[in-house]
């Protein structure tokens, strides 16, 4: 098959990677508060091309994270990735934004992880799966409290991960909950994901395809210095 050119673009790291056979073979990303993906995206993708000494015709597909995320990066990654589909006739592949989180923990026992990004206030993006990335429960927005997520909690170790994890840490006190607020959405998690949708032909239809926003959206932009 040929190379999936992935991009990462929902939170505040811009991100892309190329891949074939779901092993990554370029990245390219930087994570700045100051959202700057408008800029640094094309550039990305242009530099992933000429480090793996490709043309866009040789990409097989893009793939998109989907979100939830940032309004304005989500926007910009998925109208960078249908317009390149679009002019490169190639399929649109959508990598859930949570999920791709997760797959860069390595638990071999049983567990549940709970990939969260920040959703403003006391409120975050949650998805819980378990070890093997199978959904236990979908993606909600929701207000973290001292009860939040008790009921996966029980016998297993909850991985809580990400950038909202961190409004977790002062209120959840049981000893099976572990918190990793370093984790991001990258674009080398993508790599085996979307190499799996390829695989399975579960494109996105290029014309109607919009992102993940979950909830209403408040207008975010660059942070002033």
């Amino acid at each position: 098959m040929g190379y999936i050119l992935n991009l990462e673009t929902a939170t505040t790291n811009c991100s892309v990677s190329i891949a074939k056979d779901g092993e990554v073979l370029v990245l390219k990303e930087h994570n700045s508060a100051s959202y700057s993906h408008s800029e640094q995206l094309h550039l990305f993708i242009k530099e992933a091309l000429k480090e793996a000494s490709l043309s866009f015709k040789d990409i097989a597909a893009i793939a998109v994270s989907m979100g939830p995320g940032s309004y304005t990066g989500l926007r910009i990654g998925v109208s960078a990735a249908k317009g390149l589909c679009f002019a490169l006739e190639i399929p649109l592949i959508a990598i859930p934004t949570l999920v791709s989180m997760a797959s860069q923990l390595k638990i071999d026992s049983e567990a549940r992880i709970i990939p969260m990004l920040d959703a403003r206030r006391m409120e975050v993006y949650a998805l819980v799966l378990d070890h093997q990335l199978n959904v236990i429960r979908e993606t909600r927005a929701e207000i973290v409290t001292e009860t939040s997520f008790q009921e996966f909690v029980g016998d297993y170790k909850v991985h809580l991960i990400g950038n909202g994890a961190e409004k977790c840490k002062a209120l959840l006190k049981h000893s099976n909950f572990h918190f990793d607020t370093s984790i991001i959405p990258s674009a080398r998690e993508m790599a085996s994901l979307s190499y799996t949708k390829f695989t399975q032909k579960a494109f996105e239809d290029v014309a109607y395809f919009e992102p993940y926003y979950l909830k209403d959206f408040m207008l975010q932009g660059k942070t002033k210095k």
